[in-house]
């Protein structure tokens, strides 16, 4: 499947402060989907830095109106080489339309054209369905553990 002409109402596109209240929509339905919890207001203040300016990662958008979006943020480590990034959410509201498959390929070629090293993405334990198409993308498991803190 061939990605589509920029013109093209499913083409993925670069998300802009006027996405703001189509994309909170999203992130809300993503959260709902994955057992996430939904807070509007922190979603709005990350949300805004990264559609102003691409200095710390992009937001992409799918269809007209939006049907779905990625977000993807920057980083650097030494494991990697040097600058990486991390796919931060991938929601799509209707699976199996190749429109996810379409997106990630677009975000791929997009951090490889930008020189990053690495890709990096963290899935729910109880998700197989999502790492299967991850995986379908080239995507490997690796036996590190996540760990987080709040401040």
């Amino acid at each position: 499947m061939s990605t589509p002409p920029p013109s093209s109402p499913t083409a993925p596109r670069l998300a802009t402060p006027a996405d703001l209240k189509e994309l909170v929509n999203l992130v809300r339905e993503f959260c709902e989907a994955d057992r996430h919890e939904f807070d509007e207001g922190r979603v709005r203040s990350a949300l805004i830095p990264l559609l102003e300016s691409d200095r710390h990662g992009l937001v992409w958008l799918v269809g007209r109106p939006a049907e779905g979006y990625a977000v993807v943020t920057w980083g650097y480590s030494l494991e990697s080489g040097g600058a990486d990034a991390l796919l931060d959410e991938i929601y799509l509201r209707e699976r199996g339309s190749g429109h996810g498959s379409e997106l990630l390929r677009h975000i791929l070629r997009d951090l490889e054209a930008r020189g990053l090293k690495r890709i990096f993405l963290e899935t729910e334990r109880h998700n197989e369905a999502v790492r299967r198409f991850y995986a379908r993308h080239g995507f490997e498991e690796e036996s590190s553990i996540w760990m987080s803190r709040g401040f």
